[in-house]
């Protein structure tokens, strides 16, 4: 809701899951796999679903061979 900060007036966050690695860290340090990530999610802005698939494919599989800690 672009006028109301809803979520932070009732407590509830839903939609933190889809960024992991960008949420607030403890310490304050940016996580290990942020990068990565953060590569991603500018990749696919303004591409669409479909279109980001496609193009941000490799993006996509670095970070979750960061996250899955594959590849090592």
């Amino acid at each position: 809701m672009p006028f109301w900060g809803l979520q932070k007036q009732l407590g509830i966050d839903v939609d933190s899951w889809l960024l992991r690695q960008s949420m607030p860290q403890p310490h304050g340090q940016a996580a290990a796999c942020h990068a990565f990530e953060r590569e991603w999610v500018e990749c696919g802005h303004g591409l669409g679903q479909t279109r980001a698939r496609r193009e941000c494919q490799l993006e996509y599989e670095d970070f979750m061979e960061c996250m899955k800690r594959t590849k090592l």
